[in-house]
């Protein structure tokens, strides 16, 4: 067995999973990128042909919210620009800005988040964005895009579950509609992130489109599961997700 298909067994697996839990509660990549490097892909081309494939499952994913109506295309089309704008400026703010003090920010708000939706057990159920204009949506869609957007270039992980919950409590919407806008908005940080690294030369293709074949499987079951069973599904997997993001931190920081 060659060296190119055990790197595939070690990774094909796991990228099947961080498709499934992100088209249902965002925090893919917590699995997916560490997979990567587990199956000893370098740092650089890690990301590169992990955001390759994560697009791809995205699509798949974003793709089904569209079709089964779960997303709100006022609000998500300006988010997803903001977010663009947010993630240039992210990125650049990582050259003047140590990202430890991000890292001790989230370790005291991850828990509150978790906190507050283990009490909340009607946290996300109803959906409640009608009561507020299309032009207040539009505007929180934006202020929403932007911050986490920045968050997204200068940082990145939990990108989408982070969009999920303020799409949920700040917006309105139930977490199902949430995802499919998250996703929505996801998406197009991905593929300006991606296009970067494709120009950087730094994308294993072979490795990426296999890999994304059982990405796209993961999400095509994910969403599905997330759509049917509704938001009630979401929510402990949604914790699970903040569970993993505040383990990862903590690692870091310690």
């Amino acid at each position: 067995m060659n060296d190119f298909i055990i790197t595939l067994v070690k990774l094909c697996p796991l990228i099947f999973l961080a498709g499934f839990i992100d088209s249902i509660a965002g925090g893919g990549g917590l699995i997916s990128l560490p997979a990567y490097l587990f199956a000893g892909i370098p740092m650089h081309n890690a990301l590169a042909t992990n955001k390759l494939s994560s697009t791809l499952s995205t699509i798949v994913s974003t793709y089904r919210y569209i079709i089964n109506k779960k997303f709100f295309l006022p609000v998500a089309v300006p988010s997803a620009l903001a977010a663009l704008i947010g993630a240039f400026f992210g990125a650049k703010a990582t050259l003047a800005i140590d990202e430890k003090y991000l890292r001790y920010f989230l370790l005291i708000v991850l828990p509150l988040i978790a906190i507050f939706m283990l009490f909340n057990k009607k946290f996300g159920e109803e959906d409640t964005h009608s009561k507020n204009s299309t032009l207040k949506l539009v505007l929180l869609a934006m202020a929403s895009g932007l911050v986490i957007g920045f968050y997204d270039g200068f940082f990145g992980p939990g990108t989408g579950t982070f969009l999920m919950l303020i799409y949920a409590k700040v917006l309105g919407f139930n977490l199902v509609n949430a995802s499919g806008n998250a996703k929505i908005t996801n998406l197009s940080s991905n593929i300006g992130s991606l296009v970067q690294f494709i120009i950087g030369g730094k994308v294993i293709f072979a490795l990426g489109f296999i890999a994304s074949i059982f990405g796209i499987l993961g999400s095509w079951i994910g969403s599905g599961y997330a759509i049917k069973k509704g938001s009630g599904a979401i929510k402990p997997i949604l914790i699970i997700v903040l569970i993993i993001l505040f383990a990862n931190v903590l690692r870091d920081v310690i």
